[in-house]
């Protein structure tokens, strides 16, 4: 999130914290005062009709002030980390550009961190492979799968999730 160095450096406020802690309220009072244009850091938010649990900004609270990343994706697909930093990055210099401030809104942390520090670079998932080793998982069950895995790359076990990924990248790596 560097500008470059004939640019002035982009102005962003941030507003952390857990769901439901005050954070829109906080948003709102602030922009009653201040040109700002609210992009949301929320794993939950991003999806549409998830508005059950989620602390859900209202539609009158989103009028009021412009928010972002809010209902962009359907629940069936995924919205990746490294997706919410494109956007955010790309949202932040448009905002920038429009002479208002990015007020950054949320508490999903892997995104804030992304957004601040990067991610690594990791291979691309394979999903010919992911579905190989769901179908592998179905079969033979969870721990049968990280035992396998456990052979190339020793390592606690851990959720489906991640044994997928790790097995994932594993088997672009050799064959297990």
């Amino acid at each position: 999130m560097s500008a470059s160095p004939q640019s002035r450096p982009t102005t962003i406020a941030c507003l952390l914290g857990p769901t439901a802690s005050g954070k829109t309220a906080a948003a709102l009072a602030l922009a009653a005062r201040r040109p700002i244009e609210i992009v949301s850091v929320d794993s939950a938010l991003v999806y549409r009709d998830m508005d059950i649990g989620t602390a859900k900004p209202t539609r009158d609270e989103r009028a009021s002030v412009p928010h972002h990343l809010i209902d962009i994706i359907d629940p069936a697909d995924a919205y990746s980390a490294a997706e919410f930093r494109a956007d955010a990055l790309r949202l932040i210099g448009e905002i920038a550009a429009r002479g208002r401030t990015p007020l950054l809104a949320g508490g999903t942390m892997l995104y804030y961190k992304a957004l601040t520090q990067g991610l690594n670079d990791l291979p691309t998932a394979d999903p010919a492979v992911r579905a190989e080793l769901d179908a592998d998982a179905a079969r033979d069950g969870w721990p049968a799968l990280h035992a396998r895995l456990a052979q190339v790359d020793p390592a606690r076990p851990r959720g489906s999730r991640r044994t997928i990924r790790s097995g994932s990248s594993a088997r672009s790596k050799c064959s297990c």
